[in-house]
C-alpha cells in the first residue's frame, strides 16, 4: 500500500511540474525598427516604423503621416498572445482612426523580433513587424 502511495504521488509531482505555465509576455525595453502594412484583399501599402517600449510605455514614428497613427502611450499585455494598446496623442477627424495604435491586437515575441496583429472584418488585417535595435 505503501508503495502504490509512493508511485501516485511521484506521477502527480511529475505531471504538474511538467505543465507549462501561461506567463504573459515582456517585451524588452529598447527601440524596435520594422514595417507596418494594412493587408487588403488588393495588397496594401508599408510604412517603415519605429517604436519604442520602456517598462509599460511606447513611442513611435511612423514613414507617412498617419499611417499608421503612432504616437505614444501606454500597453498592457493580457496573456501569452494578448496585449492592449492605449495611445494618449489627441487626434483630428480627418482620416481612419483604425490606424491610431490603440486597441486589443495579437503579439508574438521571438528573441529580439516582434509580431504585432489585428485583424479586422472583410479579411483586412494591420501587422507590425519590428526588430529591436
Amino acid at each position: 500500500m505503501r508503495h502504490l502511495f509512493l508511485i501516485i504521488l511521484c506521477s502527480t509531482l511529475l505531471e504538474t511540474s511538467c505543465k507549462k505555465t501561461n506567463s504573459v509576455p515582456v517585451i524588452p525595453n529598447g527601440t524596435y525598427n520594422g514595417i507596418f502594412q494594412r493587408q487588403t484583399s488588393t495588397g496594401g501599402q508599408i510604412s517603415n516604423v519605429t517604436i519604442t517600449f520602456s517598462e509599460n510605455t511606447w513611442t513611435g514614428q511612423s514613414q507617412f503621416e498617419k499611417y499608421p497613427a503612432l504616437c505614444h502611450g501606454t500597453y498592457k499585455t493580457k496573456s501569452t498572445d494578448e496585449i492592449t494598446f492605449e495611445n494618449a496623442c489627441p487626434w483630428t477627424a480627418e482620416f481612419d482612426w483604425s490606424l491610431v495604435l490603440g486597441h486589443d491586437y495579437k503579439i508574438k515575441i521571438v528573441n529580439t523580433s516582434i509580431e504585432i496583429t489585428r485583424d479586422y472584418a472583410n479579411a483586412v488585417k494591420d501587422i507590425y513587424k519590428l526588430t529591436k535595435q
